[in-house]
C-alpha cells in the first residue's frame, strides 16, 4: 500500500514511517520542518522521501497514487496551544479537516488520524471509547473536533480510523523531552533530582512510541471493514499510572536520584483508560513496553551518547521552545507559515 505519513520528521512520525516500511508498505512523507534539527541519536534504518509542505497547503496533486494517509502532523502539546490558541485551531482542527477533504477528493481510501486520550479530560473510574469526552485544553478540543468532522465524512469511498493514543514515552531519534516520562528521565540523568511541582496523584495512561507505531501498522493491515469509522484507545491497562508512580519508577532507574513532591495541582485532568477494544478488533495487538522498560531504555541511550544538560534543555527537543524561537526570529509568520529568507 502506498501510504502518506504526515509528520515524518517528528518524534512519532519517524518511528511510524520506519514500522510501515518494515511492514512492506511504500511510504512517502510530508513535514513542514519545524523540528528538522531535533536529532538525538542515529536510529533509523530507512527514511521515506518527504515533501516539505504545510498540511494547510496540501492539494490533490500532492496525493497522486496515495492509498492511505496516516496523519500526525499537528502542533503537539498544551503549552503551544496556550501560546497561540487560534493558530492551534487553524492547524490542528481546520488543517486536519482540510487534509481529509483533499484526501477524499483525491480518491484516498484510508485515513488514520492520531487522536489522543487527552480528549477524556477529567473522568471518574475507567473510560473507554463509548465514554463521553471532556477535553480541557485547546490541543484536546481540536482532537475531539477533528474526530467529529472527519468521522462524518466516512463513506463507501473514504474510510477514517481514529487512534486515541495514551501519553507517549520512550526513545526516538527525533526525541521529545516535553512529555512526562521522557522529561523525568532527562532530569534524573542531567541533575540527579526530580522535584515534582504537584503531589502527582492524577492518573495518566502511557504508551511507548513503538507500540503506537505497531498500532498504526496493524490498523492499515486490517481489512477496511473492521476499522472503518472506528475509534481505538491505544495503550494497555497495565500502563495506567498515577504521575507520582511514573516519577518513582524513573527515579529508581537512575541511582542516587532525589525525588520530592509538591502540593496538589490546580490541573485537575485525571483519567484511567480501558484498552479492550483495540485487542479485540486488531487480534495480536499487545503493548511491549511499560514505564520501567521505557526508563531503562532512555538510561541506556543517555549513557551511549553521553547526553549533557544543554541537549536535554535545548529547543531541539522541546516543542514550545522551538516554536517560540521560530516566532522570535521571524522565520515563521504569526500564522506559523515559513517566511522568505
Amino acid at each position: 500500500m502506498r501510504v502518506l505519513v504526515t509528520g515524518t520528521e517528528g518524534y512519532l512520525g519517524c518511528l511510524a514511517a520506519q514500522e510501515l516500511l518494515r511492514g512492506g508498505h511504500e511510504v512517502v512523507g510530508v513535514d513542514t520542518g519545524y523540528y528538522k534539527n531535533g536529532w538525538l541519536y542515529p536510529g533509523l534504518e530507512r527514511v521515506p522521501e518527504t515533501l516539505a509542505l504545510d498540511i494547510r497547503r496540501i492539494e490533490p496533486r500532492h496525493l497522486e497514487g496515495v492509498e492511505a494517509i496516516v496523519h500526525m502532523a499537528e502542533l503537539s502539546n498544551d503549552p503551544i496551544g496556550d501560546l497561540i490558541g487560534e493558530v492551534t485551531y487553524d492547524i490542528n482542527h481546520k488543517g486536519s479537516v482540510h487534509l481529509a477533504q483533499v484526501a477524499r477528493a483525491a480518491g484516498v481510501q484510508r485515513f488514520v488520524y492520531m487522536s489522543s486520550c487527552s480528549v477524556y479530560g477529567v473522568a471518574d473510574g475507567t473510560v473507554d471509547e463509548t465514554s463521553p469526552v471532556s477535553p480541557q485544553t485547546s490541543y484536546a478540543r481540536c482532537k475531539a473536533l477533528v474526530e467529529g468532522d472527519v468521522g462524518a465524512m466516512a463513506s463507501d469511498d473514504f474510510s477514517p480510523t481514529f487512534l486515541r493514543n495514551a501519553t507517549a514515552f520512550g526513545a526516538s531519534p527525533r526525541m521529545r523531552f516535553d512529555i512526562v516520562l521522557n522529561n523525568l528521565a532527562g532530569l534524573a540523568w542531567t541533575t540527579g533530582k526530580i522535584a515534582m511541582t504537584s503531589d502527582g496523584t492524577p492518573w495518566r495512561p502511557l504508551v511507548h512510541a513503538l507500540d503506537i507505531a505497531t498500532a498504526i501498522r496493524m490498523t492499515l493491515d486490517s481489512p477496511r471493514e473492521r476499522v472503518h469509522g472506528q475509534v481505538f484507545n491505544v495503550g494497555s491497562e497495565a500502563n495506567n499510572y498515577r504521575v507520582r508512580e511514573v516519577a518513582e519508577i524513573v527515579a529508581a532507574e537512575f541511582p542516587g536520584c532525589e525525588l520530592s513532591f509538591g502540593d496538589p495541582s490546580a490541573d485537575n485532568r485525571s483519567y484511567r483508560v480501558g484498552f479492550d477494544k483495540i485487542r479485540e478488533v486488531l487480534p495480536g495487538y499487545e503493548t511491549g513496553w511499560d514505564a520501567k522498560a521505557g526508563a531503562a531504555q532512555l538510561h541506556r541511550i543517555f549513557e551511549a551518547i553521553d547526553m549533557d544538560e544543554a541537549t536535554f534543555t535545548g529547543r531541539g527537543h522541546t516543542r514550545l521552545k522551538q516554536i517560540e524561537y521560530l516566532i522570535r526570529t521571524s522565520q515563521v509568520d504569526p500564522e506559523l507559515y515559513w517566511t522568505a529568507p
